[in-house]
């Protein structure tokens, strides 16, 4: 049986983990084994997958790495996430042909909506000021649109990119028939 199986502790993925942690705090192996109040062999045999951390081990170094415990035991997982076209929850506006589709809401620790945007020609979707400091970002895909501030919009064709403050009134009119977009919405 191997070391990690017989010790129920997942080595590898502490080892891998403790690494990746070390690096994002840019602090060196002495440095997080003084700030956690162990041993820098101690350090050394975890982030080479040999040794047994004990809980209290494993808590000070959580601590020291400013990560949640799990995050240090548990090896990270993939997360893929597929919204197929016409899936996903909708929002119409009322005065305009525009409908917009959540794609990506904001996890927790992150800060940003992602959408599907699809309009048509006609009425201009107007919008309100958002909350202070939010930015938009638009992708168009298909069709032309003019967006961005009210007062200084953008006409964009497919490929365009274009970023403004959603904190200012803005909008989003379609020029072509089935325009869609996508729009990220980033909270500050």
């Amino acid at each position: 049986m191997a070391p990690s199986e017989s010790s129920g502790a997942p080595l590898a993925a502490i080892a891998a983990s403790l690494q990746r942690e070390r690096r994002r705090v840019g602090l060196s192996l002495a440095e997080v084994a003084r700030r956690a109040g162990i041993a820098k062999s101690t350090l050394s045999q975890l982030e080479s997958g040999t040794g047994n951390p004990s809980v209290e081990t494993l808590w000070a170094l959580s601590v020291t790495l400013d990560v949640p415990f799990a995050q240090l035991v548990e090896p990270p997982r993939p997360r893929v996430q597929v919204i197929k076209a016409g899936e996903g929850p909708t929002f119409t506006a009322e005065r305009s042909d525009y409908v917009a589709t959540l794609l990506a809401s904001c996890p927790p620790g992150a800060r940003r909506d992602v959408y599907l945007v699809s309009s048509q020609p006609g009425t201009v979707r107007a919008s309100d000021p958002h909350s202070p400091g939010l930015i938009e970002h638009v992708v168009l895909s298909t069709g032309r649109a003019l967006v961005g501030i009210t007062d200084e919009p953008v006409e964009l064709a497919p490929g365009d990119y274009v970023s403004y403050p959603g904190d200012l009134p803005h909008i989003f009119r379609a020029l072509e028939p089935d325009t869609t977009a996508v729009l990220l919405s980033e909270h500050q």
